[in-house]
């Protein structure tokens, strides 16, 4: 009955809505398409969108909604969150619309077209119910529909028409007059209603790749505004309990920012980074995609909202550090393929070791650089990586699997760009070093990629590793071609032995989630539908200390009941835990119940590392300095 009324509210506002007609030398090529979305007309957890493009010349015209998004390396279909697509002619007459595929709408009688419009479903509920056939968007690319809270990442609502893609965009946003608003796309000023309950929020974009790079926050927000340096830092956060402020983070996201600028330099040339934080409640219709989304001057950012205050301060390093340092690249070196990117059927770079790879190692390493963390601790980083690379297919060209993303083997080693490609860019940086006695870096190579290329020109694909090995060493050449377009496993051993480093054992401090590194303590039976400690678990001494033995099932955690479903949740949530805090775990052991409570204590895993090499030549330990020190 709501969808049918949604559909009836529609068609009422479709007769009602005619329009002037145009001139006939109003060519919708020369104007921008004006765009609405009504957040105070949601019907059914749908948002009405207007689409007016001016005047088309053609009979024909082809509208589509993105397929593939930057960034994502993945198929979201944002078509199929669409639902009754009408197009009208300017006496506010149905023209015929044909839906090609799931994406993509043909318009006849175009000549007559005056606007487009339909409802847009929201893909946070879609994804939390398993979704309506095939992928579904990555969370910090998706959209969120709520009563008080409005994640508007604009490719979910906004399409483009084939022939206008290079077209400006007048953009309206209509919402309750409570709602903070924030958004970083260029603001053309607000307009309130009659009756004050609702303003009108104007903003005009050069293009649609700038609809797609400008995501919005709308709703109930907690937001803090701060300078660091000359870049002006938006934190928007959205708790749906309450449970975290943009205020009880801003010094996080002060010091990490500060470090970055400094790490980058004269690099770094944006105003304003805006940084939209979903905290996500675990409930039915919240989003499971944990992580984030770049783009040129924000990130969108969903993180679990059961964290504590300290573990939410650790994966915003972690997460928007890797997302603030894309714009070194891809936003300011890329290839043809992300600068001409295509939504519908995209090509994809070779070089996803750079623009992946070399951007979480410059996530990892600004941190020991500038004095965040202590160098054990960027190694205990290094040898995790290391670890989890070891485990997908270290023998694969990155190069072949960078352009083939989307298939299969390669989409399922897609995780590896942040696992080996921060690798390869390490062992870039040490060579880099090496061969300039401490003066060249990883770093100052994309500096001057950066100035040889920049935002607006693209380098050839096919031409960047010879450019690169012409601009550096021919070492780095030969790395590149053996270890990057080739299929050979890269001996790391050799890399440390430069800076000084061997391997040994050590304890190093871990969660109680993993036992060092990446070996997570846990396992689960779908059939019986049962989450089990696995044997690592009496590697983390923590857990060794209470008892517990492979195969204790776990049946509750604080008190709340632990599913498949809730997993993610609520084993998530224990990454922020703290020692000294207060436990309760509740398991079953052979049938008979085990309470497991008190207060946390440290938690270390015997682990091998990297340990300084106490027969180090000077030689090397200079050379470690500078990679870790400058």
């Amino acid at each position: 009955m709501k969808n049918s009324l949604a559909i009836l509210g529609l068609s009422l506002i479709l007769v009602s809505c005619g329009s002037a007609k145009p001139k006939a030398d109003d060519l919708a090529v020369n104007n921008p398409i004006e765009t609405a979305l009504d957040l105070t007309s949601v019907v059914d957890d749908k948002v009405p969108v207007t689409i007016n493009p001016g005047r088309f010349t053609t009979e024909t015209v082809t509208y589509r909604l993105p397929r593939v998004v930057q960034g994502t390396y993945s198929v979201s279909d944002f078509g199929k969150y669409i639902d009754d697509m009408k197009a009208l002619d300017y006496d506010g007459k149905e023209l015929k619309v044909t839906k090609v595929d799931t994406n993509t709408w043909t318009i006849s009688d175009a000549t007559k077209l005056d606007k487009l419009m339909y409802y847009v479903n929201d893909t946070f509920d879609i994804e939390s119910t398993g979704g309506i056939g095939g992928e579904n968007p990555f969370s910090p690319a998706g959209t969120n529909i709520e009563e008080d809270n409005y994640v508007l990442n604009l490719h979910g609502f906004i399409g483009y028409f084939d022939s206008l893609k290079n077209n400006q965009y007048a953009l309206d946003v209509t919402a309750p007059a409570t709602f903070v608003r924030t958004s970083a796309l260029e603001d053309k000023g607000m307009k309130s209603s009659a009756d004050g309950k609702s303003i009108t929020s104007s903003y005009f974009a050069q293009r649609y790749f700038d609809i797609t790079d400008n995501p919005m926050m709308y709703g109930k927000l907690d937001v803090e505004e701060f300078m660091v340096g000359d870049i002006k830092i938006v934190l928007s956060v959205y708790s749906p309990n309450k449970v975290h402020t943009a205020a009880s983070q801003k010094e996080t996201v002060y010091k990490m920012m500060q470090a970055q600028k400094a790490y980058l330099g004269d690099i770094n040339s944006t105003a304003r980074y805006d940084i939209y934080l979903y905290l996500s409640d675990g409930s039915e219709t919240a989003p499971k995609g944990m992580g984030a989304l770049e783009h040129h001057t924000s990130t969108v950012v969903v993180l679990p909202e059961s964290s504590s205050k300290e573990g939410l301060a650790s994966s915003i390093i972690d997460v928007v550090a890797h997302e603030f340092f894309h714009i070194v690249t891809p936003l300011s070196v890329h290839s043809e393929d992300v600068h001409y990117f295509d939504y519908n059927k995209p090509t994809f770079s070779k070089h996803l070791w750079m623009y992946e790879g070399v951007t979480e190692y410059f996530a990892q390493h600004f941190q020991v650089y500038e004095g965040l963390v202590e160098p054990d601790a960027f190694y205990n980083t290094i040898m995790s990586k290391i670890a989890t690379s070891k485990n997908l297919d270290d023998a694969m060209s990155f190069t072949i699997m960078s352009e083939n993303v989307l298939e299969e083997p390669y989409a399922s080693n897609y995780y590896n760009v942040y696992m080996k490609g921060a690798l390869i860019g390490m062992c870039i940086d040490i060579l880099m070093r090496e061969e300039s006695n401490g003066n060249r870096s990883m770093l100052s190579l994309m500096k001057e990629l950066s100035a040889k290329y920049g935002k607006e020109k693209p380098f050839v694909d096919d031409n960047i590793i010879t450019e690169i090995t012409e601009m550096t060493y021919p070492s780095v050449g030969e790395f590149l071609r053996t270890h990057v377009e080739g299929d050979v496993p890269i001996n790391y051993n050799d890399f440390f032995a430069k800076v000084g480093l061997t391997l040994g054992e050590s304890e190093v401090p871990t969660n109680y989630i993993f036992a060092g590194g990446q070996n997570i303590i846990f396992d689960g039976d779908q059939e019986k539908g049962t989450i089990f400690f696995s044997p690592m678990a009496l590697k983390n001494s923590f857990w060794a200390s209470q008892g517990v033995q492979a195969g204790d099932v776990i049946k509750k955690i604080n008190g709340q009941d632990l599913t498949l479903q809730n997993a993610q949740q609520l084993i998530g949530g224990m990454f922020g835990w703290q020692e000294g805090q207060v436990f309760s775990v509740d398991l079953e052991r052979d049938g008979q119940p085990i309470a497991l409570k008190g207060k946390l204590t440290k938690a270390v895993a015997k682990s091998e590392t990297l340990i300084e090499d106490k027969n180090a030549t000077e030689a090397q330990k200079s050379l470690r300095s500078a990679w870790l020190k400058g």
